[in-house]
């Protein structure tokens, strides 16, 4: 794309042995206001490239006139709603959905000098992430200027050991006018919400099993496991409890338990290595609980790894305890949790904490803890057994944390040693300085915007064939924009996609809706927490367009449920049926259901099509004959073109009403219709694939479609990845216990579906909008390399800032908002 401005010519680059002698330079030549483009270290020392902002005025000023490309509005009329009796015409399988919309002009493009104009790119690129991250900074300290109680605020939360992050993400939420009551009141509400505490010890104790008490040493592993004997005795008896120590590096380790067994007339077993405890426990298999003491090694120590081995290598499950010094530093506790929770094996069950009588900064416990999700199970607080052994209680830990202290701390700065106003006092000067710097950066932000390589005119041209396509580039840009809205709730931004789910499927299906459900692997910003997401995606019946992705659902390895009804595709059937989507919903399967589940989706008129291998058994019901589903009687249809792998090929299916095989004790299922679908070479005698598929759809609907249908869903199974790349261009996970982390996620997944019709959509104007979308992401364009998903995902996003940053509510007052700059030019 050509650049029709010279600001290559206006930027000075100042070279320096550091930086702060290369911004010192930068001052006396261009002045307190000039504008840092890039700042990198080089051979030479430290490079600045900088401008001064009347040089962007002047370069937006003397920039060639650009005549707007003709723009028209695409016009997608409504298709008339198909009778479900008449049968669809053949149609070709077809790697990807198709999306026509008008062509955009295109007009002459001078070629540029490639060099130069990648260097100015880069820098642009550069300057941008620079300029988003200063208003980020801006709006936080304004924030806190504008209501001076934040900082106070900030400062109680520091001063109990939380983190800067937890604390900034609770007081990111807090409505402002608040009094300092207010705020705690508020912060203490959100904690408590947070906090992950396991409240049914009676549910513990009865289950039973064998925990292991781990962590580092002197954290009081035996104490804490003599108490926690002593409760389990008075619960059940001595004779259901036996406890294990597999500490024989510390002297008198195996006496010191010992002496708490006969105290207890509990049993108490040494342990050397894997085999030894592998015997032990396979003796106490009658034991109701079993307590293992292990030995204290430090987080940093590799043979951690072979501790949790070892544990996990028994035939009996054994849940694993983490215990947490409660005086100890936040960052040494978070390296505790990563180093037993992901030293392999199985999850931490959960943790108890120790030591709290001596803690004084005891937030930092209770961060570790949100931040990881790991479920407190008892407070240890003193030497006592087992008086010193509690449940956890959500309230009581956090209001612990903000008791008054008999001293003023040493290590966390007071109003008067920050030098900040007192609370409550009036907006001062600095409140109008700080939103003047505001105002300040956001305007010399839409004057690069006017004056770097991609002009305002091709920007709007863009845009408006994008909100015009039919692609859902309009709702997309909305909720992008609820992102960052703290106002907007996570029920606000499900009723939105509800709606267009609505509206979508009211213009782009015929007679049902296609509903696929996958799952995608996350992991969480602030820590090492790994989520499961499982999304859901509605199709086209009459394209196999991604129209809607209503709901995601996540789950950690703790949370994560074995019932068959909350797998991907099970758990959408149940949230699909109580929704009006206005027409029946077909629901895409990978794999065929159980034979409990297939049976409640009938009795509740729940349709499926599933993917099932060719060796399913199954009964014919024409003849009553049992063979495989691959092998049915049955005639396959006249082959039709279609494409395979990339090259031209046929296809035909052949269908018949079958009976599954199934146990006596299993409920007898009603009759599907099996569908063999073959994928033949373009002559038309070999077969190259083979897709066998069962579904209890309306027999008004054909084996052609049913398969049709099937190819579509394959189709769009990577469009579930694209939504990881979202989450983390809208936000990421955040920190653990964030209220706004599934908002992002159903926002990230809405847009993943305009993100994937763009990328699959024919037309000049599609091959114009990704070329444009390809350069903001700042990747040089190839022609022989094609845009990757994640890459227009990217240029999406950076789109919808640079919209935002011209200040427009949709793209329809671009056009005004352009011819306007234009006359003052």
């Amino acid at each position: 794309m050509s650049i029709p401005t010279n600001v290559r010519t206006t930027a000075r680059r100042f070279v320096a042995a550091t930086s702060r002698e290369a911004l010192r330079l930068v001052r006396e030549a261009l002045g307190a206001e000039a504008i840092v483009l890039s700042n990198r270290a080089s051979a030479e020392g430290v490079e600045i490239v900088a401008m001064v902002e009347s040089d962007v005025t002047e370069a937006l000023q003397n920039a060639a006139p650009v005549a707007p490309a003709p723009l028209v509005a695409p016009v997608v009329p409504a298709a008339p709603v198909v009778a479900a009796a008449k049968a669809p015409a053949p149609v070709a399988s077809a790697p990807a959905p198709v999306v026509q919309a008008p062509a955009i002009e295109a007009r002459p493009e001078p070629q540029p000098d490639t060099q130069q104009t990648d260097v100015v790119l880069n820098e642009l690129h550069s300057m941008r992430g620079m300029i988003e991250e200063q208003l980020a900074s801006v709006v936080w300290n304004d924030k806190q200027r504008q209501d001076p109680v934040r900082g106070r605020l900030l400062r109680t939360l520091l001063g109990a050991g939380f983190s800067a992050r937890l604390s900034k993400a609770l007081l990111e939420k807090l409505p402002t006018g608040q009094t300092y009551a207010q705020g705690m009141a508020f912060a203490r509400s959100e904690l408590i919400r947070a906090l992950p505490v396991h409240e049914d010890e009676d549910a513990l104790l009865s289950q039973g099993g064998v925990y292991a008490l781990m962590g580092p040493t002197g954290v009081g592993k035996t104490t804490t496991t003599a108490k926690l004997a002593a409760r389990c005795v008075m619960r059940f008896g001595a004779d259901k409890l036996a406890l294990v120590t597999t500490d024989s590096y510390r002297i008198g380790a195996y006496e010191q338990l010992r002496i708490y067994g006969q105290i207890l007339d509990v049993p108490v077993y040494g342990v050397k290595d894997a085999a030894d405890l592998h015997l032990v426990l396979q003796d106490l298999r009658d034991k109701h609980m079993v307590l293992i003491d292990t030995v204290g090694m430090s987080q940093r120590d590799r043979a951690v790894s072979d501790q949790i081995a070892m544990l996990c290598s028994t035939h009996r499950p054994v849940k694993r305890l983490l215990l947490l010094n409660a005086t100890s530093h936040g960052d040494t506790l978070n390296e505790v949790v990563h180093a037993y929770r992901h030293g392999g094996g199985n999850e931490l069950a959960g943790c108890i904490f120790t030591k709290m009588d001596e803690s004084t900064h005891p937030g930092a416990l209770i961060d570790t803890v949100i931040r990881h999700r790991l479920p407190v199970h008892y407070i240890s607080s003193g030497q006592k057994v087992p008086e010193n052994l509690m449940p956890a209680d959500r309230a009581q830990l956090v209001d612990s944390v903000f008791q008054p202290r008999r001293h003023n701390p040493l290590f966390v700065p007071s109003e008067v040693e920050m030098h900040d106003e007192p609370a409550g006092a009036a907006p001062s000067a600095q409140v109008v300085q700080a939103q003047a710097e505001a105002d300040r950066l956001r305007t010399q932000y839409q004057n690069l915007i006017r004056a770097m390589a991609h002009d305002a005119q091709e920007l709007a041209t863009a845009a408006g064939a994008l909100a015009g396509a039919q692609i859902g580039f309009e709702a997309a840009r909305r909720l992008w924009r609820h992102a960052g809205d703290e106002s907007i709730s996570q029920k606000a931004v499900q009723d939105d996609l509800m709606v267009h789910a609505r509206s979508e499927i009211a213009v782009g299906c015929d007679s049902h809706v296609l509903a696929l459900s996958g799952q995608v692997g996350l992991r969480s910003n602030a820590g090492d927490d790994v989520y499961e997401c499982q999304s859901s995606l509605l199709l086209s019946d009459r394209s196999g367009q991604p129209l809607s992705a209503p709901n995601q659902w996540l789950s950690t390895a703790a949370t994560r449920s074995t019932d068959a009804r909350r797998k991907p595709g099970a758990r959408q059937v149940q949230w699909l049926r109580q929704q009006a989507l206005g027409k029946p919903v077909v629901h895409l399967l990978p794999r065929m259901p159980a034979v409990e589940l297939m049976a409640e989706w009938q009795s509740q008129n729940q349709q499926w099509l599933a993917r099932v291998p060719g060796s399913t058994s199954v009964i014919e019901l024409r003849t009553g004959e049992s063979s495989a589903l691959a092998r049915i009687d049955a005639e396959f249809s006249e082959p039709v073109p279609t494409v395979f792998k990339g090259k031209p090929a046929m296809q035909c299916e052949a269908h018949a009403m079958v009976q599954l095989r199934v146990s006596a004790d299993k409920p007898a299922l009603p009759p599907l219709c099996g569908v063999v679908r073959r994928v033949l070479d373009e002559r038309g005698q070999k077969i190259l694939a083979q897709t066998c598929l069962l579904s209890n759809v309306d027999m008004r609907v054909t084996a052609r479609q049913l398969a049709q249908w099937q190819a579509w869903a394959a189709d769009a199974e990577p469009c579930f990845r694209l939504i990881r790349q979202g989450l983390q261009l809208a936000g990421g996970m955040g920190e653990l216990g964030d209220p706004d982390m599934l908002k992002r996620l159903l926002i990230a997944g809405q847009v993943t579906t305009t993100a994937w019709r763009l990328l699959h959509a024919k037309g000049e104007w599609a091959d114009r909008a990704r070329m444009l979308l390809n350069e903001l992401t700042g990747r040089p364009a190839r022609s022989s390399r094609p845009l990757t998903g994640n890459a227009l995902y990217l240029g999406v996003s950076k789109l919808f800032v640079l919209l935002e940053a011209l200040g427009t509510e949709s793209t329809a007052p671009i056009q005004s908002q352009l011819r306007a700059i234009e006359k003052q030019a």
